[in-house]
């Protein structure tokens, strides 16, 4: 391969931003490349909303986030209302035409020799296009929920699909779907989580962010906090174990400042209340537990790192294959009722059994993060032979 810089090979990397899980991938792909192989690729990150106009991006993007996390119940009516595939295929078509003219824009433009795509809503505009345009450019989809995911990702059966779980590629095969098109690989995370951090980082990393105590307990969601956070940190407030707490807000401003006033009001020392951070591998590597929801980069994230996740509520069916993968090899917990989470923090905070098997567990899988074999198969154009 020819890598001088004008030679270089060009790819588009296309997300929507729907939810984190969709962009965390795109972002750790295109990190490692560029830190490793700038010399052979350039990544071009692309925002299929990018140039549609304010309304309907703000029903795809605000609506599912307001839906995930204030209406869940109606979520979850859509999604088993897109299992019917009419319905499915009128939703990305719809879609699709608020996409469909800037991504050719940017296709025509960039001339890439390989598009990846993030998100299911991508897949046919960007298929439609390159029929339109006559071109030959490798397109490969990288399905971003481990083990269920919506029926929109699998529409057209002829994809080259990238996978991250032996379930899910035996889904897609009783689909109809090749075995020859689906490559599985481990989860794509931020090249940090290639290793978990020594106990000698765990203490500076302990020193840098103020915590004193040997235990800790974090409470994280995502972007937009965790739902019933309020009432999950009053529970957790109950337990008198001696352990430090760490919540993160996300950018649910609510939430943040309420937790703060009950901070300030209780003048409670052993309890941190962040907003949205860029240190989130620092707080889960000095953490015990972890109360979380269930979607699919903190999911990985925090198996990959040996936490103990309490998962307390999660998206049904797209985020029930991580539950049920957490419960079924008795790698975390799941308990939707806010009051009964101080049951088991206080089992684990005070029997240290419970932590130490469950830890055992995890390492016993062994979870690697797929960052670099992902990126060597799509440098090798569909080549790779790991």
């Amino acid at each position: 391969m020819d890598t001088t810089p004008n030679n270089k090979k060009k790819f588009l990397f296309i997300y929507l931003k729907t939810g984190g899980g969709h962009l965390a991938p795109a972002k750790s792909l295109a990190g490692y490349i560029k830190n490793h192989h700038n010399d052979e690729v350039d990544v071009l990150l692309v925002d299929g909303f990018q140039k549609t106009g304010t309304f309907a991006r703000s029903i795809v993007e605000d609506g599912y986030r307001l839906l995930q996390s204030r209406f869940k119940w109606f979520y979850e009516l859509i999604y088993a209302f897109h299992k019917i595939r009419i319905i499915s295929k009128i939703s990305a078509y719809l879609v699709s035409l608020n996409m469909k003219k800037y991504l050719e824009e940017i296709i025509m433009a960039e001339k890439p020799e390989q598009i990846v795509l993030f998100h299911f809503f991508a897949i046919d505009p960007v298929y439609k296009i390159l029929k339109k345009l006559n071109l030959k450019i490798e397109v490969t989809t990288v399905v971003t929920d481990p083990y269920i995911a919506p029926p929109l990702w699998f529409l057209n059966k002829n994809q080259n699909f990238i996978l991250f779980s032996q379930e899910l590629k035996n889904y897609c095969i009783k689909k109809g779907i090749s075995r020859d098109n689906i490559k599985v690989f481990n989860f794509v995370l931020d090249e940090r989580y290639s290793k978990i951090a020594s106990k000698e980082e765990v203490i500076n990393f302990k020193k840098k962010l103020g915590f004193q105590k040997e235990k800790v307990l974090l409470i994280l969601g995502g972007g937009d906090g965790i739902p019933n956070g309020i009432r999950i940190l009053k529970s957790v407030l109950n337990i008198k174990e001696n352990f430090e707490v760490a919540v993160v807000c996300g950018k649910n401003k609510e939430f943040y400042e309420e937790a703060n006033k009950i901070v300030l009001r209780e003048k409670l020392k052993h309890v941190k209340i962040y907003g949205f951070v860029d240190f989130i591998y620092e707080l889960i590597n000095i953490s015990d537990v972890v109360i979380s929801k269930c979607g699919a980069s903190t999911f990985m994230e925090l198996l990959i790192s040996g936490k103990i996740q309490i998962v307390n509520s999660y998206l049904w069916e797209q985020e029930k294959g991580n539950v049920d993968f957490l419960i079924n090899n008795n790698l975390g917990f799941y308990e939707k009722k806010v009051d009964k989470l101080q049951v088991i923090l206080n089992q684990m905070f005070t029997d240290d059994w419970i932590l130490t098997e469950y830890k055992k567990n995890i390492a016993a899988f062994n979870f690697e993060n797929g960052t670099a074999e992902v990126a060597s198969y799509l440098l090798n154009s569909g080549n790779y032979n790991g």
